[in-house]
């Protein structure tokens, strides 16, 4: 059996054999979506609930009635739930699959970007190096944009594709998908102090037909959008920031690369097993130097009052009582 999940952060895939029970199931999705607790429901576009707790956990799956094999899960985190490895809040306005509510901003940014990992790679001729992108809330679309369409500034019209995806799919894209309405939505997008994420990352995959690896420091979890396209980008999460993985040419011992990024590769072949390697051999070096946040501990300051809160939660409530939704990491 081969399912597709949809969690809080993207999309991935579960396979199972045929003797697979309910429990081999809840864990799959429990390891591809970092929550602990959560809901399923299936059979889009007319979704139904499926509620797994009611089967026995050593039930097998192909048992329950239901067809699972091809279909696709859309996993919530249930009310109070908090994620395994990957934040699970939502800004109202930032839709159920986006992977982080908060600006672009991270006390580990400055000192990466002096000094970003270097991965050598004698099969490409070349080093893997983190290009680390500008903390403006539009790193998301700087690191895809950067991969696809060169180094020009290419914030505005990658955010025109968006909310033009989004007005042309409203049975995929609904309020219940998005957070809120699809217009007030599609408006929210276009603003330059708003951030991307996960819908952001599908519809663009999609748009250019090429497969974007998303790939998180703190868990080192790759989710794919586009999975079966002929190329690939990767785009490095750190909690709260977007930066792109390149391929810089070099000479051996391939262990120094062009500090400067105009002879970049950042689009690769699929089929080339390496990239992948590399890309999380690099994000393993980021892991070390602990760049990245960790969204449920760390201090939030409210960049419309002023008011500190400690994680999510406390974003969150001040966010419902007060509609200020611009976040930054407190120093």
């Amino acid at each position: 059996m081969r399912m597709r999940v949809r969690g809080p952060s993207g999309q991935s895939t579960v396979t199972l054999d045929e003797s697979a029970s309910i429990s081999d199931l809840q864990e799959q999705i429990a390891e591809k979506t970092g929550l602990a607790s959560f809901d399923v429901k299936y059979g889009y576009p007319d979704l139904k609930p499926l509620d797994l707790d009611r089967f026995q956990p050593d039930q097998k799956v192909s048992d329950t009635g239901v067809n699972l094999n091809g279909e696709q899960l859309i996993v919530a985190a249930r009310e109070s739930a908090a994620p395994l490895n990957e934040p699970a809040f939502s800004q109202p306005g930032s839709g159920p699959y986006q992977p982080s509510p908060y600006p672009s901003m991270s006390k580990s940014t400055e000192k990466t970007s002096d000094d970003p990992p270097e991965i050598a790679s004698p099969e490409h001729a070349g080093t893997f190096v983190l290009r680390v992108m500008p903390d403006d809330n539009s790193c998301l679309f700087r690191a895809v944009g950067a991969a696809v369409m060169g180094e020009m500034d290419t914030m505005v019209e990658l955010r025109s594709i968006v909310a033009a995806a989004i007005q042309s799919n409203p049975l995929e894209y609904t309020a219940v998908v998005l957070g809120k309405n699809p217009d007030d939505y599609c408006q929210w997008i276009q603003n330059e102090a708003s951030w991307g994420g996960a819908i952001e990352l599908k519809i663009l995959s999609e748009y250019f037909n090429i497969e974007i690896c998303s790939i998180d420091v703190q868990t080192l979890h790759m989710f794919q959008f586009n999975e079966g396209a002929p190329t690939r980008c990767i785009v490095v999460y750190s909690g709260i920031h977007y930066d792109v993985l390149a391929l810089s040419p070099s000479d051996p011992p391939y262990t120094h690369a062009d500090p400067f990024a105009q002879g970049d590769t950042k689009i690769f072949e699929a089929i080339d097993p390496v990239v992948m390697e590399k890309a999380k051999e690099l994000c393993q070096v980021l892991q070390s130097k602990h760049y990245y946040t960790d969204t449920s501990r760390f201090s939030v300051r409210c960049n419309t009052c002023g008011d500190l809160f400690t994680g999510e939660m406390g974003a969150t409530k001040h966010a419902s009582e007060t509609g200020h939704y611009d976040f930054g990491e407190a120093a």
